[in-house]
């Protein structure tokens, strides 16, 4: 059997105020063009399909769109479960009528958890979608009060699912959770406090292969079979170092698993830009302003200024070169804890040698040069002018 594992598409989201959605309309488009020509058996989605349990409509419209492209123009089965992020009711609108045509969706944890069997030309392979849930409605689900934490809920989900596979024959989890081991990212909402949030990877055992979604980074948590996909793009500026793809799985008769990897790549990127302004302005990333023909002026940028003093209307001027500029800050020069020394000096000296030994300590120069000395002293002459007027 083949399959595609992917997750995380957050469709709806934000990043500092700038609507993605265009971004994954693109990715997705490009997901669907990997399905039409690698042909698997069935399209895994673990979870987080929007980014809030309200969707805006046009994430609702695409969301529409890929999965009218997957299951009716491709004749390509979807099973997608939901997870933290999801609103489980909105889920799961029309899930049974859809059922038909080779859309399962399962949106709500149930004491018998969905299962989808899919032949190939060795037999069935059972796939059981356990959606995300919170300990207190897997407690009345279940009817178990001792459900108190996220590893519980998956333990009992697994074990009903196990249930409705029979013996020997093959199986795949997909489920939405922080499996222990794994790395998380800026991006990702926490399920918990306190480690009460993390899942033990054994809780999943008897499964060929574990689907996974909540983690953006794809990678492997525990043995081989159990992995996390990633997310459909970047969606944090910490994850501007990760690659993001789809897990095209070939299963054989045993239910051993060949796991290939295929790349997305976004119109825009993320990438953090470091440099003075006159550098930024001129296309360089640092380094001294070198421009690199890879780099993308259109895609999201994270700007870090290195300069001496403030920059004036920073934002607008970097927008000149990068428009999609969605953060700028200045490198702090300034050790706070250094100045408390300095404080019971401050009477016995002049003006120019406060301002001066300040300096000193803000640009890490000795020595005012002779302009800016200039420019102080006119500064302070402008000021005792004025005190003398009052």
């Amino acid at each position: 059997m083949r399959f595609l594992h992917t997750a995380d598409w957050h469709l709806g989201k934000l990043l500092h105020g700038k609507h993605l959605t265009d971004d994954q309309r693109g990715l997705l488009r490009q997901l669907c063009g990997i399905v039409e020509d690698t042909r698997p058996d069935v399209v895994l989605m673990a979870g987080d399909v929007y980014d809030r349990s309200v969707p805006p409509s046009p994430a609702v419209e695409l969301l529409d769109d890929t999965l009218s492209e997957l299951v009716l123009e491709l004749g390509v089965p979807v099973v997608a479960i939901a997870g933290n992020h999801d609103s489980p009711d909105r889920l799961d609108f029309g899930s049974r009528i859809l059922r038909r045509q080779g859309l399962h969706v399962f949106s709500k944890p149930a004491a018998e958890p969905g299962v989808v069997t899919i032949e190939d030309e060795h037999g069935p392979v059972h796939i059981a979608g356990l959606p995300y849930a919170e300990p207190p409605q897997a407690r009345q689900v279940f009817d178990n009060p001792g459900i108190k934490t996220h590893d519980e809920v998956v333990a009992a989900q697994a074990e009903a699912a196990r249930k409705r596979v029979p013996e020997e024959e093959r199986s795949i989890a997909v489920a939405h959770v922080f499996a222990q081991g794994g790395e998380l990212a800026d991006s990702e909402r926490p399920l918990a406090v306190g480690g009460a949030e993390t899942v033990s990877a054994s809780r999943f055992d008897g499964f060929d292969y574990v689907a996974l979604g909540h983690l953006h980074r794809r990678q492997q948590v525990g043995e081989d079979h159990i992995q996390y996909s990633g997310s459909l793009m970047k969606y944090s500026f910490d994850e501007v170092h990760h690659d993001k793809s789809v897990h095209l799985v070939e299963m054989d008769v045993g239910g051993n698993c060949e796991i290939g990897r295929i790349p997305l790549t976004p119109e825009r990127d993320l990438r953090r830009v470091e440099g003075t302004l006159s550098e930024i302005q001129g296309g360089g990333s640092g380094g001294g302003g070198e421009f690199s023909p890879d780099e993308n002026d259109e895609d999201y940028i994270w700007v870090t200024l290195e300069e001496e003093g403030p920059v004036v209307d920073a934002m607008s001027r970097i927008r000149e070169t990068y428009p999609n500029a969605l953060h700028v800050e200045q490198q702090a020069r300034v050790d706070g804890s250094s100045l408390s020394g300095l404080a019971s000096d401050l009477e016995a000296q002049s003006e120019e040698e406060v301002f001066e030994e300040f300096a000193a300590h803000a640009t890490g120069e000795e020595t005012l040069s002779e302009s800016h000395r200039e420019v102080l002293e006119e500064a302070i002459g402008r000021l005792e002018k004025e005190e003398r007027g009052a």
